[in-house]
């Protein structure tokens, strides 16, 4: 057999197309299938785990995540927030957090599993509005015994730096901890309990 009129360009020039279309056709099948993996908002709505990098959060600063549809407070405590949490302990209703809704491994009155590290639903257990974070000491609207915490502008409950409702405030009850859990030092993941991974 003869190869006498191939142009051997022309065929190096369409192997080559044809390998290009392929790969460009593979990649875009994986893509969807891969995209099929991570959890979708509907299932992240019906409470799919959430991870969370706390190793970027400052101290004294708060970020946001979201889980099951609500946000969640997650503080990264200074010590003079620590201490700030057992001055006011008199003025608050449920200091101990025996009714309020929280995993039993958390320390009750920190609310944490580490002390530094703060994780609350940011829903207000009177109407369900959205908290402010309000960490300053002492300003004019709230009063010379603020040492910080979440403040509901919906209805005026007040709550500390750990999510416990002041005594006299129409949210009945502490902010809940949701389940959580330490993957690492510095991912957490939130909605599954601590020892269950």
């Amino acid at each position: 057999m003869s190869n006498d009129g191939v142009n051997a360009g022309r065929r190096r020039f369409l192997v080559a197309a044809t390998s290009v279309v392929g790969a460009a056709g593979a990649a875009g099948a994986a893509i969807p299938f891969l995209g099929s993996w991570a959890p979708s908002a509907k299932a992240k709505a019906a409470g799919a785990p959430v991870r969370v990098n706390v190793g970027k959060i400052e101290p004294g600063q708060q970020i946001v995540a979201e889980w099951r549809g609500q946000p969640v407070f997650v503080l990264h405590r200074t010590p003079e927030i620590m201490q700030g949490l057992k001055k006011i302990e008199a003025q608050l209703a449920d200091p101990e957090s025996k009714e309020s809704e929280q995993p039993a491994y958390v320390n009750p009155e920190e609310r944490s599993i580490k002390p530094e590290l703060l994780f609350v639903l940011g829903v207000c257990t009177h109407l369900g509005c959205a908290p402010t974070f309000r960490p300053e000491v002492a300003p004019a609207d709230l009063g010379p015994d603020w040492v910080g915490g979440y403040f509901c502008a919906c209805h005026g409950s007040r709550y500390d730096l750990a999510g416990r409702v002041y005594k006299a405030q129409p949210a009945p009850l502490n902010l809940p901890v949701p389940p959580h859990s330490y993957e690492s030092d510095n991912i957490v993941i939130i909605g599954i309990d601590e020892g269950a991974v």
